[in-house]
């Protein structure tokens, strides 16, 4: 494993808010379920509790522990798995159990495998999904280079993981598993 990634780990087992390159954008991530890790990223967002976040993973297996899947068909699931991995982000519903600090005021969260070589390294070693929002200030255009997070995010983060960005040219789509309903295009 490489020194960046152990230092990444390492960054997030303590607490810390990391960027990581994903398949469009730099994403910035945390311990999912570190409240506090997860709160000074909100806060870095400026970015309110209640609209809820996502969670970026390298396998379908590190989501199940904040999902509900009992409450779904198979045809819905596989709905996502048709898509997985990729920049792919499908709302399920959250076991009643997954922190509000992840959800906000939703009873469902956000989720999404990841086909980006590093955030799979990343989730792999970490062994568990990340907090995954996209690296920028509140009105500023998301950050697609580490350059980029380190003019605006530097002194606000605790480690930027060094990578480059995948071919996609918007941060993931957004859909509901239930309904298919789209809520951002990719």
């Amino acid at each position: 494993m490489s020194d960046d990634l152990q230092k990444a780990c390492k960054t997030l087992q303590s607490g810390g808010v990391i960027a990581y390159a994903t398949e469009a954008v730099f994403g910035l991530g945390c311990d999912p379920d570190n409240q506090l890790a997860v709160h000074k990223l909100l806060q870095i967002k400026q970015r309110p509790v209640e609209k809820g976040l996502i969670l970026i993973a390298a396998t379908w297996e590190q989501l199940l522990p904040y999902l509900d899947i009992s409450q779904l068909t198979n045809e819905q699931i596989q709905r996502a798995f048709n898509s997985w991995p990729g920049p792919y982000t499908w709302i399920f519903p959250a076991k009643p159990t997954t922190p509000k600090w992840l959800t906000g005021q939703f009873s469902s969260l956000a989720v999404r495998v990841s086909a980006h070589a590093q955030v799979q390294a990343l989730c792999q070693r970490f062994g568990k999904p990340l907090v995954s929002t996209s690296a920028n200030l509140t009105t500023f255009p998301p950050c697609r280079t580490a350059e980029e997070v380190r003019l605006q995010l530097a002194e606000r983060i605790d480690y930027i993981l060094p990578g480059k960005v995948g071919t996609q040219n918007n941060p993931s789509e957004i859909r509901d598993v239930i309904t298919n309903q789209l809520f951002r295009a990719g």
